[in-house]
């Protein structure tokens, strides 16, 4: 596959959810108000629907004014991150993501949502060891991990390994399309004994 179709994908994913796919999951918060506003905010960019500035403004007020539990206030760095990421400010997304593991390093979204900011600034490699590190965790939204994951993979010339993260994320979650169609360019053949 030639580099460009590969970007091409790449940018395609992150247009999705990769923010999306590629993996923009949020992460849930126990309490209401304004963290609540930011997590159906964060949500809704995961989804590519459109967010606004009252939706960062919510994200902002939960995390600067309203008393949280960490691990409330972690989520609502990885979704107020989300938000960041949807508008490609990836330094601002990395930023929160950062935060949030400071607070609850064991909190899966944080590194699948720092891997999908990392893969769409261009460094693959670095954005498959946070995805890993998600899945490990047992982060939210697996297929999006898969998926990012496979869009790393292809970049860095592993076709094998993308097409087998592909096909998990389509079986993890088999009404979304995306994986199908990606799934869609790929040949599958057999080795072939030589004899001679």
């Amino acid at each position: 596959m030639g580099k460009g179709t590969c970007t091409a994908a790449l940018v395609a994913a992150l247009l999705l959810g990769v923010s999306g796919g590629s993996a923009g999951a949020a992460e849930t918060v126990l309490g209401g108000g304004f963290a609540r506003d930011c997590q159906l905010a964060a949500e809704r960019a995961a989804d590519q629907r459109s967010i606004d500035d009252k939706d960062v403004l919510a994200c902002n007020l939960a995390v600067e004014t309203q008393s949280l539990t960490r691990r409330d206030l972690a989520a609502t760095f990885v979704n107020r991150g989300i938000l960041s990421l949807s508008r490609k400010s990836y330094d601002t997304a990395l930023k929160d993501f950062d935060a949030a593991i400071d607070l609850a390093p064991n909190l899966g979204g944080a590194y699948a949502n720092r891997g999908a900011a990392l893969i769409a600034e261009g460094q693959p490699a670095q954005g498959i060891a946070e995805i890993d590190h998600s899945l490990a965790l047992g982060g939210p939204e697996p297929e999006k991990s898969y998926f990012n994951r496979a869009l790393a993979r292809e970049e860095l010339g592993d076709v094998k390994g993308a097409y087998f993260d592909y096909l998990e994320a389509a079986q993890l979650k088999p009404s979304w399309s995306e994986p199908a169609r990606e799934l869609a360019r790929f040949k599958v053949t057999r080795p072939h004994e030589v004899s001679g």
